[in-house]
């Protein structure tokens, strides 16, 4: 396959994930553990929400992440490292301020609602946003984490991708690649993960503050570093298919012990103890092992091209801007009505997504200055005024 032919299994990929936060957002509605607790929750929670959360939990982001770089790989073969770093700025950077100043205040604004029992207008709320710094004040960025983590990550890292691109990389990634392959395992890969959250995760959970939160920066940090390696040229997806059933049973019966534990309350306390670590190390090589299985079985079903996939993939980063907002909102009023837990979430998942559908195709995709706000290309005069028709 030529490094210019478009991966369309990777947009899909990449929509269906962006898809899925609308569901898990939801389901965090319903649920209080570990991994924290939602802007807004529901005074019952479910059992059946926890483990979606935390089966979703185990490898959603990494696989953003590991897109992430695969995408930067396919931007720099067009672009120039100047260019690039100019297109993070407007990509990124500038969607990240605009929502950290426009979508994520409601999302605090509920949530002060609800814990602090005040009644109190959105106008009177919103300087308040700016009084401190979570977890003490009110200042945060939210789900747009992401964004800036992924701006941090991509000119941090831009002097290795150029790197990878020249002579002496592509050479040092050629050994890598035969070593892996006169190995025949993929999973070595997993190893750095491994370590990862064995030494890292004990003492950072997973604050996402950036300067204090060193387990993930590392480790997506390498997903992202991965996602561009692998793309670098064919040998590391030859592995990964002469493994598709190892990969694919690993990632099952893995999956299955940690449900085993979550269930029965048998995972060990957060500590530098030998089975904390050995329980972490075990989600990074687990986390691993999903990621590659849904690579891979995009790789042999998702790779094809239609026109929903286009509008798709264009509205897949304003969705995934907007979403949590929408979600929060929707799911304030929805912890106050009178019915069982399902109809809860099918209500707020739903709503969340038409409202979301609708703010995208009504407002971001149709005017060059949301759309700027948003992250996307200006659209010439012409389609611009086809798609206000």
């Amino acid at each position: 396959m030529d490094n210019s032919e478009r991966r369309y299994y990777l947009d899909w990929l990449r929509v269906l994930a962006v898809l899925l936060l609308i569901y898990f957002h939801a389901a965090a509605i319903f649920y209080q553990g570990d991994l924290g607790t939602f802007y807004v929750t529901n005074s019952e929670v479910s059992q059946i929400a926890e483990l979606f959360i935390l089966f979703v939990h185990q490898w959603h982001m990494p696989l953003f992440f590991f897109l992430s770089g695969a995408a930067s790989w396919f931007s720099l073969e067009a672009r120039t490292a100047g260019q690039y770093a100019k297109e993070r700025f407007q990509r990124l950077l500038i969607p990240f301020m605009f929502g950290t100043l426009i979508l994520v205040p409601p999302q605090v604004y509920y949530h002060r609602l609800q814990t602090s029992g005040e009644r109190f207008s959105y106008l009177q709320f919103y300087p308040q946003f700016f009084n401190g710094i979570r977890p003490t004040g009110n200042f945060e960025w939210a789900h747009l984490w992401f964004v800036i983590y992924l701006f941090v990550f991509s000119l941090i890292a831009l002097p290795i991708l150029v790197w990878l691109k020249q002579a002496t990389g592509k050479r040092w990634y050629t050994e890598l690649s035969l070593k892996l392959e006169q190995l025949r395992s993929i999973f070595y890969l997993a190893l750095p993960l491994m370590i990862i959250e064995a030494f890292f995760r004990p003492r950072w959970i997973g604050f996402q503050n950036l300067y204090d939160d060193w387990a993930n920066v590392l480790l997506y940090l390498t997903y992202f570093f991965y996602g561009y390696v692998f793309f670098v040229n064919e040998h590391l997806w030859q592995i990964v298919d002469r493994q598709k059933a190892l990969i694919f049973g690993a990632a099952v019966m893995g999956m299955s012990m940690l449900f085993g534990l979550w269930i029965t309350d048998a995972v060990p306390t957060r500590s530098y103890s030998p089975p904390y670590m050995i329980y972490q190390a075990f989600r990074g090589l687990n986390a691993w092992c999903w990621v590659i299985a849904l690579l891979s079985l995009a790789r042999s079903h998702l790779n094809f091209h239609h026109r929903l996939l286009k509008y798709a993939s264009e509205a897949s980063y304003p969705f995934y801007l907007l979403h949590q907002s929408i979600v929060v909102a929707i799911g304030s009023y929805g912890v106050q009505w009178q019915m069982g837990i399902p109809q809860k979430f099918i209500i707020i998942s739903t709503g969340a997504l038409g409202v979301t559908v609708g703010l995208y195709e009504l407002i971001v995709r149709r005017f060059n200055l949301v759309r700027f706000c948003f992250g996307l290309k200006p659209i010439p005069p012409t389609i611009a005024q086809t798609i206000q028709e």
